[in-house]
């Protein structure tokens, strides 16, 4: 059953349709408290493996069960989705420490809850076909409401289904759909997109098409525009086609999938249909397979000022190449809103010379002190990246 009925107390610690705004799941939510889990020690993680850049520390900000898509809610609590359970979650500091002292389990049961978005007091959340919004959530963390359906009408194909959301400069929340494949042509215009929706779930519209799966994207902090990365095809071995990040100059545009990979590469399959120069190109090429997912600008004071406006991404590593790729954290440097360098930030969760991984980077979530928050959905983890 959806919603627990019972309360732990701790003692420390990814189709075009109607919104249908109000619609709810069947069970009295609102008056059945969340679980309160007693949050794990965060040591015991080897952190020591990892490299960073001189000045740079990480730690365990919170041990969280398949960690996926962060948010942050306006009183400081973060929201953790993920992809391979079924649960929603809010960890929160309490004493300013920069660890976790409560995670809540906001919801159960759920078909894929990769993405959370927080706007004006509301946790947003996922799933593979629905979109559900919980009202005033941080007010109500231990006891959440019962949540609403504001959109029901996403493909339910599960392969690329789960979801990355966030609301965007105009208020309006950006929802991709992944191709059902790993390569085909779908006659549903919306697979392989990225749409956008109001906060009530009404105005649904594709506004970028050729997107084979997306799990992370931002806003430009000077353009606004949106850019995305975009995770390339399998089965074309080792080193093609590249992985991609993206920017939506204006709607509209078509960015390949399933045509044209990387800017220049035709599909063997479908590339015969349509020329490369019809598409948009990447601004910036990742190396094949290491599977890029979470983005953020540096927009903080902490990190030195050669890092504000550089874009940080997570790769969360490859499952099908002979030797591993990826499994690290890249920056990539701008000159106004072209990309000229990219650069491994952090690494170490993969062994090169073992091929073991004991993490597997997700999203990145910038705090207001201007310090980062990376997920780890293999080592169930939440990081804090901090310097000086």
């Amino acid at each position: 059953m959806r919603y627990g009925v019972f309360i732990l107390f701790c003692l420390s610690i990814h189709m075009v349709g109607c919104g249908n705004e109000g619609t709810t799941e069947k069970g009295p939510a609102a008056t059945r408290p969340a679980p309160i889990e007693t949050v794990e020690d965060p040591s015991g993680l080897p952190l020591e493996k990892l490299t960073l850049p001189p000045g740079f520390k990480v730690s365990v900000f919170a041990r969280v069960e398949n960690a996926r898509s962060l948010a942050l809610g306006s009183a400081g609590v973060i929201y953790v989705g993920n992809r391979k359970a079924d649960k929603v979650y809010a960890v929160k500091d309490e004493d300013g420490d920069w660890v976790a002292d409560r995670k809540y389990v906001l919801d159960s049961g759920l078909n894929m809850p990769n993405g959370v978005a927080f706007k004006d007091g509301d946790l947003y959340v996922a799933e593979v076909s629905k979109v559900w919004r919980y009202r005033d959530i941080e007010s109500n963390l231990a006891q959440p409401p019962r949540p609403e359906m504001i959109y029901q009408d996403y493909p339910t194909e599960s392969h690329h289904g789960w979801k990355y959301i966030a609301f965007g400069p105009g208020g309006k929340l950006y929802v991709p759909v992944g191709a059902p494949c790993n390569i085909c042509k779908s006659k549903n215009p919306v697979f392989a997109s990225i749409t956008r929706m109001n906060e009530d779930g009404s105005g649904m519209e594709i506004i970028a098409e050729g997107v084979r799966n997306t799990v992370g994207f931002a806003w430009h902090p000077t353009t606004g525009e949106l850019w995305f990365t975009d995770n390339g095809r399998d089965m074309m071995g080792d080193n093609y086609p590249p992985c991609e990040l993206n920017r939506v100059a204006r709607v509209g545009l078509h960015f390949g999938y399933p045509y044209c990979h990387g800017g220049d590469i035709a599909d063997p399959e479908f590339g015969h249909e349509r020329p490369c120069s019809d598409f948009q190109r990447p601004v910036w090429n990742f190396e094949a397979h290491t599977a890029p997912l979470g983005m953020k600008f540096y927009t903080g004071e902490m990190f030195p000022a050669e890092y504000h406006g550089d874009v940080i991404v997570a790769q969360h590593g490859s499952w099908n190449r002979s030797t591993k790729i990826g499994y690290r954290l890249m920056r990539v440097q701008l000159e106004g809103n072209r990309a000229i360098k990219s650069e491994v930030f952090i690494e170490g969760w993969l062994d090169s010379d073992s091929q073991d991984q004991w993490g597997r980077p997700v999203d990145v979530l910038q705090m207001p002190d201007g310090s980062l928050m990376i997920s780890d959905d293999l080592a169930g983890a939440i990081y804090r990246v901090s310097y000086g």
